[in-house]
């Protein structure tokens, strides 16, 4: 959280390709010393475990926003941004494909028995444990951050600083100024503001029940076995919802996409709360689909009113709103569900308490829409995106 946005204005200072060649560097780092690390010295294993979560959120903010800035100027240096809404349903469209490898080769690898299983079909006479292939994903991985890396060296950046004034300044205080500049830029365009407020309000509520997405699944009485299954699947909107969204942004108003977003996520809450068993994943996919039209949405519209010279600052920005409205949420669900319990331990009541504390979630979304929506119209006086209604 504390380096999101110094980091992106760092990627509007001295390039967005070097801030992407540092994240992937410090990718490589993190997944190695895990992938690496000898299973001795328990309170060893801990410290390499912080360090791999701070160094890899480092290399999250790194990359936040200077990898949409780079990609987004590069459409604009070659004449054709219009083409942006299109790159994001083909990026939506591979991340998809991605997620469902990664999801099936993971698990896959990870199992010792389906792997002496394979062998034997070979003629191999190889056995395996468990504590060996649990780090086989994570070789996997740390083979992505090597290619991640050497991509990202491969990279143009089409970003060039206009000489200034400020081009002597230490690039930390330069950091300072365009962050406060660009802070002050969000609050005084109110398109940009609403786009990264509403963004907030659907990111970080749809974020919390993806958190707890299993345990929801256990509840309507789904086995554990199908769980990846349900990761594959809903991969898989990744594959159908860009291509709506990219209709929705070419014949609509943002409003418009604000509503559908809206509409989808109190449709799959509200109905999430009954808990109806297996049908009851019918809504949680409702509800999943709309983070995939929020992610494009936001993407799509901010790029598009942001400026070159702070793109990657605000994109940001945009990340830290993010974060914070996740952890708040995570904070005040903790809160509410130590509440209710009360010191019961017994399985069947936590269940319970659950399914009490879930009702949360539509009323929390209801109450945070309305105010925002009273922002938009009253505040804000309605601001519209250029050429939109």
């Amino acid at each position: 959280v504390l380096a999101e946005v110094p980091s992106g204005a760092l990627a509007d200072i001295i390039g967005r390709k070097r801030l992407l060649v540092f994240a992937t560097s410090i990718m490589i780092i993190e997944i190695g010393i895990i992938s690496f690390i000898p299973k001795t010295d328990p309170s060893i294993i801990f410290i390499v475990f912080l360090i791999n979560r701070v160094l890899s959120g480092l290399a999250e903010a790194a990359a936040s926003g200077a990898d949409e800035a780079i990609a987004y100027d590069s459409l604009e240096a070659e004449g054709d941004k219009r083409q942006w809404g299109r790159v994001l349903e083909i990026l939506m469209r591979f991340q998809s494909f991605g997620f469902i490898i990664a999801m099936s080769v993971g698990a896959a690898i990870y199992d010792p028995n389906l792997l002496e299983s394979v062998c034997r079909f070979f003629d191999l006479d190889t056995n395996f444990s468990q504590e060996t292939t649990m780090r086989f994903p994570l070789y996997l991985t740390f083979i992505l951050a090597i290619c991640a890396f050497i991509t990202t060296l491969r990279m143009d950046d089409p970003h060039k600083n206009s000489p200034s004034s400020d081009a002597k300044k230490p690039e930390i205080r330069q950091a300072f100024s365009l962050t406060l500049k660009a802070g002050l830029w969000i609050l005084k365009t109110p398109f940009a503001l609403c786009v990264i407020l509403f963004g907030m309000l659907f990111d970080g509520i749809i974020r919390m029940v993806i958190t707890l997405s299993s345990q929801y699944y256990r509840m309507i009485e789904l086995p554990e076995s199908t769980f990846g299954i349900i990761g594959s699947l809903v991969a898989m909107f990744g594959l159908v919802v860009p291509k709506i969204a990219k209709k929705i942004t070419e014949n609509h108003s943002p409003s418009y996409a604000v509503w559908i977003t809206a509409g989808l996520t109190l449709t799959g809450l509200v109905s999430m709360n009954f808990f109806w068993p297996y049908l009851g994943l019918i809504p949680a996919l409702i509800t999943y689909s709309a983070m995939y039209f929020t992610g494009f949405f936001v993407s799509f519209y901010l790029n598009q009113a942001a400026s070159s010279e702070q793109r990657a600052t605000i994109l940001s920005f945009k990340g830290l709103a993010y974060n914070i409205s996740y952890g708040i949420l995570g904070i005040l669900y903790a809160l509410l569900l130590k509440t209710i319990k009360q010191g019961i331990q017994t399985e069947s009541v936590e269940n319970k308490v659950f399914m009490d504390s879930f009702s949360g979630f539509p009323i929390t979304f209801i109450l945070w829409f309305i105010f925002l929506l009273a922002v938009y119209l009253f505040v804000l006086k309605k601001p519209s995106f250029p050429g939109k209604k």
